[in-house]
């Protein structure tokens, strides 16, 4: 399955009750800085300044969450990012689809707990426009 996910908020709390879900409203998301902010509170990130870099670190841990799977969901993806250039959501859904990718091939060994990370984006005109324009990989619920 693709790592990320367009669905309405109805299949959200249908299909992933059994995901640690960290929910980012857009409209409180228009820029990067604002992502970082509402990041941190929906995953409880620990340690964290806004940093691309400390982000995916983050992220390609996720020790301080128990349940195996996670998922970041993305509601009214119409103003997610709407104030920042097309290339910065295109690094950033980037990023989210790497590290989701690299949990799956995480060594059995590896004394990290395994992780199912997806991203979950509400489904409108624009997320299927720039995930298409950008070559994502994505499935439609």
């Amino acid at each position: 399955m693709a790592n990320i996910i367009l669905l309405s908020s109805e299949q959200v709390t249908a299909n992933f009750k059994n995901y640690k879900l960290g929910q980012i409203d857009g409209t409180k998301a228009q820029t990067l800085s604002a992502f970082y902010t509402e990041i941190e509170k929906a995953l409880h990130l620990p340690d964290f300044e806004p940093d691309m870099d400390l982000l995916d670190s983050l992220l390609n841990d996720l020790s301080w969450i128990k349940q195996p799977n996670v998922a970041i969901y993305i509601s009214n993806f119409d103003s997610f990012l709407a104030r920042e250039k097309e290339k910065t959501l295109a690094e950033l859904l980037n990023l989210l689809d790497v590290i989701a990718e690299d949990w799956k091939w995480l060594d059995d060994d590896d004394s990290t707990p395994k992780k199912n990370l997806k991203l979950l984006i509400q489904n409108c005109p624009r997320a299927v426009t720039v995930l298409e324009k950008e070559e994502f990989a994505f499935a439609v619920l």
